[in-house]
């Protein structure tokens, strides 16, 4: 991890300090996944089945999970079968709670104003596979959605060697409700799941995290006129964690490990008010990645790492908030004072039993959340992200009648005169 102090950088020095790993979006990346979008865009299923070939080594399969969850059910024991069981649970517990309601508002006598909360009615979701199939990303993004009430699901993961999925995949699948899903990974299918691509439907927006490729393609397809809409920018996985006296020094190692074992250009951050804390953390970093089974994929991930050295914790938040994490976590003996600063992250894990982990895992809020600074605008998914508000106004006779004079007076100083004698045909 690069070692820094906040107080001796410039302002050159400190944005190169919260920059994201160029690899993320380099040019020659993004010219080869808008190739994959284009070609999948104007030759439907055979643009796609030539991608998937050349890319995946298969051609897209639609995969029943059924046969595949039964084989999941088999081979793992009943603390595995337990544990994605009580994740299901969480997860939808937590989305069942969040659904909002309808709401209605009389703004004056007469003049009646209200939201109507509907789902879209279908979802892509993108599960990440390859090196590591990400079973509770589907649960992260399909019980959101069977909460939020969409009508239709399509299911898109990179598929195995044999052209099939992973059957934990298959049963986290079936879980949620899902009978089937679609063997077909990267930028082509979230092409395809935009587009539509033979019996792959087009979906109304699409969701999921992802490596580069499947993040630059949903930042490219968020330019394109006609596209669907998409959930945010999830990319390749953060982490920031500020640390005081307080924090343990393994604990927060393991943190800073658990993110960046996920993908080459994952980055993790460290700021601590303390010196000799930060390079404890340092040294049990070094120590730890070395235990671990993806160890190679962790240590290239920590060539884009920090550990930086801040004045104080205000300090170290405001340098946490002008990063804007997909994941902050409070290694502080006193989260809440620096819970309530923070003003940019898709999730916070305050205080030192809130591993980032467990809201990975089994917390109940959703895994996906933006990353690349995308926090400073956007939140994570929810069932909000799965769900539209729709406007209502109703007025009786007597109110139309009263602010007819008004409204043709505002819309005559806009220069619309059809607007002004609409209004006045309500007289």
């Amino acid at each position: 991890m690069q070692r820094l102090v906040w107080k001796d950088l410039g302002a050159e020095g400190r944005r190169q300090a919260l920059a994201r790993p160029q690899a993320r979006a380099s040019d020659e990346l993004v010219r080869s996944v808008q190739a994959i979008v284009d070609d999948v865009r104007s030759r439907g299923w055979t643009g796609l089945a030539k991608q998937s070939l050349r890319i995946d080594g298969c051609e897209p399969r639609l995969v029943e999970v059924g046969p595949l969850a039964a084989e999941a059910r088999r081979t793992l024991s009943e603390d595995e079968l337990g544990a994605i069981e009580l994740a299901r649970d969480n997860v939808a517990t937590f989305h069942h709670a969040m659904l909002p309601s309808d709401t209605e508002v009389e703004t004056q006598p007469g003049i009646s104003v209200g939201k109507l909360w509907r789902p879209i009615d279908r979802a892509g979701l993108y599960v990440p596979g390859g090196s590591a199939p990400l079973f509770s990303t589907l649960l992260m993004l399909a019980l959101p959605a069977r909460a939020a009430g969409v009508r239709e699901i399509v299911v898109t993961t990179p598929p195995l060697k044999d052209g099939s999925i992973n059957p934990v995949i298959a049963l986290a699948a079936e879980l949620c409700g899902i009978s089937h899903v679609w063997a077909v990974g990267g930028a082509q299918a979230i092409a395809a799941m935009a587009f539509g691509a033979g019996d792959l439907l087009r979906c109304d927006k699409i969701f999921g995290p992802g490596n580069a490729y499947v993040a630059a393609a949903k930042s490219y397809l968020s330019s394109l006129s006609g596209a669907p809409a998409i959930d945010m920018p999830a990319g390749p996985s953060e982490l920031f964690v500020i640390a005081d006296e307080s924090a343990s020094a393994p604990a927060v190692a393991a943190d800073l490990l658990s993110q960046a074992e996920h993908d080459r250009t994952a980055q993790v951050l460290l700021a601590s008010t303390s010196d000799e804390v930060a390079r404890a953390i340092e040294t049990e970093v070094e120590r730890q990645v070395a235990l671990l089974p993806r160890a190679d994929i962790a240590r290239e991930s920590l060539s884009h790492a920090r550990s930086i050295i801040a004045g104080s914790l205000d300090e170290a938040l405001e340098i946490a908030n002008a990063y804007a994490p997909e994941h902050l976590s409070l290694a502080v003996s006193d989260p809440d004072p620096l819970s309530t600063q923070v003003r940019n992250a898709g999730a916070v894990f305050a205080g030192h039993e809130a591993a980032e982990s467990f809201g990975d895992y089994l917390a109940g809020s959703s895994h996906v959340l933006p990353t690349d600074g995308a926090a400073r605008a956007w939140s994570g998914i929810s069932v909000y992200s799965f769900m539209k508000a729709i406007s209502i106004q109703k007025l009786t006779r007597e109110a139309a009648a009263r602010v007819a004079p008004a409204t043709a007076a505002l819309a005559r100083l806009e220069g619309l005169e059809a607007h002004a004698r609409a209004a006045e045909a309500r007289l």
